[in-house]
C-alpha cells in the first residue's frame, strides 16, 4: 500500500470537532504527520490539558483511518497539550505519563492482579500506550499472567545513564520485581528497601510516552501506597473488592486512605470481581457465591462509579494462570473487562476535565 501525508490529511478531514462543527485539519489540532509505508504516525495538539475531547477525537482519528485503509495500516497517535498541568516539570519519576492510574484492594485474594492486567491489556487494545508496574513487591504475579516468567529486562544507556528497559507483552510495557527474582524466592525486605525498589521500577526505567499508567498496588494499605503518593501525582484510583461483606469492609478502608485529605486522590470507581458463578453446563444460571451486588451499596454509600461486575469463570483464573488474559478471548467475559475498561476511560476523561491535577504529597517535618 503506497500511502503518503496528503491523503492522510484528507482522511482525518472526515472527523468533525462535536463543539466547533469544524474538522481536526481544519482547525490546526493534527499535527506531525509522517507516513512510512504502511505505518502513520501523527499528533494531536490541545490548547487545554483537560480537554475532554482529547480522547474520543484521538479515537475518532484512528478509527476513520482503518475505516479507510484496513488492518493492513498500523496508527500511533499523540495527544499533546500547551498547557501542562501543574508540577509537571518538577517530576522526576513518570514525567512522559499523562494518567497514572493505581489499582487497589482492601484485602489479598479478591483478583486484583488480574484485573490489572485485563485492564492494562484491553487499553492497549484500544490503541491507547500503556503502562503496568507490578508494585506488590513482596507477591510479584504479573510475570506470570502475561507469560513472561523466563523473561529478564535490558539495559540501555541514556545521555550516559543506564535504564532498565520494560517488558512489552500484548502492547502493554511491564515491570516487576519479579523479573530480577527466581520465580521461588521470596521477597523477605523491610518497608523502606520495598520502597526503595518500587521507587526504581519507576525512576531508573525507560517509560517513553505513555497514555496511561496502572500501577498494581499490594493488598491493604502499606509503605508503598505512601511512596506512590509521594513520588508522582496520581490521576486517581480503582478499588477493586468482591461482594464479600468481609472484602468491602477492607475496601472501605481503601477509599479512605485515597480520600483522607492529606491525599487527596480521586478514586475513579469500583470494580465488583467474582459477583456470581455461572457454570458452562447452565450458562443462563447465577449463583451468588460471595453475596448479590455488594459493590453497589458501596457506589449508593460513597457516590462512587461501579465501573462493572466480573463473574467467577473458570476460563479467567486458566487465562491468569497460562499468561493469556481474558480480556482477549470472544466471550462475555471478555466483554465484561471490555465494558469496565471503557466505563474507566470516561471516568478518567471526566476527572481531568473537571479537577485540578493531583498534586505529589509533601509531608511536612515537624519543627
Amino acid at each position: 500500500m503506497d500511502l503518503n501525508i496528503n491523503q492522510v490529511m484528507e482522511v482525518l478531514r472526515k472527523v468533525v470537532h462535536p463543539v466547533s462543527g469544524r474538522d481536526v485539519v481544519t482547525m490546526g489540532i493534527v499535527k506531525d504527520v509522517k507516513v512510512e509505508g504502511n505505518h502513520i504516525e501523527f499528533a494531536l495538539l490541545f490548547k487545554n490539558f483537560n480537554d475532554p475531547l482529547k480522547s474520543s477525537l484521538k479515537k475518532a482519528c484512528i478509527q476513520e483511518l482503518k475505516n479507510c485503509y484496513g488492518e493492513a495500516v498500523s496508527v500511533n497517535a499523540d495527544i499533546q497539550t500547551r498547557m501542562k498541568p501543574a508540577g509537571e516539570q518538577k517530576r522526576q519519576y513518570l514525567h512522559q505519563v499523562k494518567n497514572i492510574i493505581a489499582i487497589a484492594s482492601g484485602k489479598g485474594g479478591v483478583g486484583k492482579s488480574t484485573v490489572a492486567v485485563n485492564l492494562a491489556v484491553a487499553f492497549a487494545a484500544n490503541g491507547a500506550r500503556t503502562g503496568l508496574i507490578d508494585a506488590d513487591i513482596f507477591g510479584p504475579s504479573i510475570p506470570k499472567m502475561l507469560k513472561a516468567e523466563d523473561i529478564r529486562p535490558r539495559m540501555t544507556n541514556i545521555d550516559g545513564k543506564d535504564y532498565i528497559v520494560p517488558v512489552e507483552r500484548y502492547g502493554v510495557k511491564t515491570l516487576s520485581i519479579g523479573f530480577f527474582i527466581n520465580p521461588g524466592d521470596a521477597t523477605v525486605w523491610r518497608g523502606p528497601l520495598a520502597s526503595n525498589a518500587f521507587q526504581q521500577l519507576m525512576r531508573d526505567t525507560h517509560w517513553g510516552a505513555l497514555d496511561y499508567m496502572f500501577i498494581d498496588l499490594p493488598p491493604g494499605t502499606s509503605d508503598i501506597h505512601l511512596t506512590l503518593v509521594q513520588s508522582v501525582p496520581v490521576t486517581g484510583a480503582v478499588i477493586v473488592s468482591t461482594p464479600q461483606d468481609v472484602a468491602m469492609a477492607d475496601a472501605v478502608k481503601g477509599i479512605n486512605m485515597f480520600r483522607n485529605p492529606s491525599v487527596n486522590v480521586p478514586v475513579l470507581g469500583i470494580i465488583e470481581n467474582m459477583s456470581w458463578f455461572t457454570p458452562d453446563e447452565l450458562p443462563d444460571h447465577r449463583y451468588y457465591i460471595f453475596g448479590k451486588d455488594g459493590c453497589r451499596k458501596l457506589e449508593e454509600q460513597y457516590g462512587i462509579p461501579l465501573l462493572g461486575q466480573i463473574p467467577l469463570v473458570q476460563g479467567i483464573r486458566e487465562g491468569s494462570d497460562n499468561g493469556e488474559p481474558s480480556v482477549l478471548q470472544k466471550d462475555p467475559v471478555s466483554e465484561a473487562f471490555k465494558t469496565v475498561a471503557d466505563n474507566l476511560v470516561r471516568q478518567v476523561d471526566k476527572r481531568n476535565a473537571e479537577q485540578e491535577p493531583t498534586k505529589i504529597v509533601e509531608i511536612k517535618k515537624g519543627k
